[in-house]
């Protein structure tokens, strides 16, 4: 984000479960801080029907800092370290560690972008740490399931404008992202991938759709 900037950002999620064809809907308010050009900080709320209605689960905190950054002509690479601590009343029903939106916990990460003209690439690992969840909702998969790892890699590509006029121009990329975790003590992981597209508005508002499913599943999760 740039310095001393607010953004506000809504997540929803549309999940249909597989043993009852029942949809969960969680949605994700967000509020974002760009307190300089290196440091931002989140604040977010989780909301579920899991439970009778849509009501708040918990929240979490999350910063980013960004330690490293090489900025050229149409061209940069830059490298940021990021923790969120999460709180969250729900049930705890998969063994997979989700600290935005399903478990209490700690997670902390790196991530590195690179920009080359108009493609843009992301990859980051991050360790979580999953803690009970408050009300009385265990982690019920055993203390040494607590830690995993977390890992990503995507690519985006500027579609639109093929030339730019102005900062009032929508963009449209096109995107695609490799989602996984690995259960540090049972080894078992999950890979997902997640095209999407993304508008952006304005240079100033950001939209995205994207549709998310599974290549390997060994890690029960939502």
């Amino acid at each position: 984000m740039a310095a001393k900037s607010i953004g506000f950002r809504l997540t929803n999620s549309l999940m249909k479960e597989n043993s009852s064809n029942k949809y969960n809907f969680h949605s994700i308010p967000e509020l974002m801080l760009g307190v300089s050009k290196n440091i931002m900080i989140h604040a977010e709320t989780f909301l579920s029907n899991r439970n009778n209605g849509l009501v708040a689960e918990g929240g979490a905190l999350y910063a980013k800092f960004r330690f490293y950054s090489k900025d050229e002509v149409h061209s940069h690479f830059r490298m940021a370290a990021y923790t969120r601590a999460s709180f969250n009343n729900s049930d705890i029903h998969q063994p997979a560690i989700d600290l935005n939106g399903h478990n209490s916990g700690i997670e902390t990460g790196l991530i590195a972008t690179k920009l080359i003209n108009k493609l843009a690439l992301s990859a980051g690992a991050v360790y979580l740490y999953a803690a009970d969840n408050r009300k009385g909702n265990k982690f019920v998969y055993g203390d040494n399931n607590r830690h995993a790892l977390g890992y990503n890699f995507s690519m985006g590509k500027l579609m639109l404008p093929k030339e730019y006029t102005g900062y009032n121009q929508t963009n449209m990329n096109l995107m695609l992202e490799t989602l996984g975790q690995t259960n540090l003590n049972t080894g078992k992981s999950f890979i997902d991938l997640a095209p999407s597209l993304q508008l952006i508005i304005m240079s100033r508002m950001r939209v995205d759709i994207g549709y998310r499913f599974a290549i390997l599943k060994d890690l029960q999760r939502t």
